[in-house]
């Protein structure tokens, strides 16, 4: 059973930054893909960005496009997603995801999930 760990939310103005991580403690091997999902409160579970771990090709939504920056660190089995530029409506629980399975990034099926972390944005 593999388990995802989250770290890095917390409070920041509006305007700010944070960097989010994810390991894999206990992994031997790389994941095919990773990703961060996130949710709001009273909305539903959406894509932000994912990695493809040989190559680092990365796939971003709309909504993180020019401002989050996914990246993974080899050795460590590990995925990063820097954050800049926020605003209030990027407040959600964020969420690391992976997955072995070969697929585009556009994929948004993952195997294995974490618990999250709070992002708060404030105005």
């Amino acid at each position: 059973q593999v388990h995802l760990v989250e770290s890095g939310g917390g409070l920041v103005q509006a305007g700010g930054s944070l960097r989010l991580s994810c390991a894999a403690p206990g992994r031997t091997s790389n994941f095919y893909k990773m990703g961060w999902f996130r949710q709001a409160p009273g909305k539903e579970r959406e894509f932000v960005a994912a990695i493809r771990w040989w190559d680092g090709f990365t796939y971003y939504a709309d909504s993180a496009k020019g401002r989050f920056t996914i990246s993974r660190d080899n050795a460590a089995n590990t995925v990063d997603l820097q954050t800049s530029s926020l605003k209030p409506e990027d407040t959600a629980v964020y969420y690391c995801a992976a997955d072995d399975r070969l697929s585009t990034l556009r994929t948004v099926e993952y195997n294995d999930w974490g618990q999250g972390t709070q992002v708060t944005v404030s105005s």
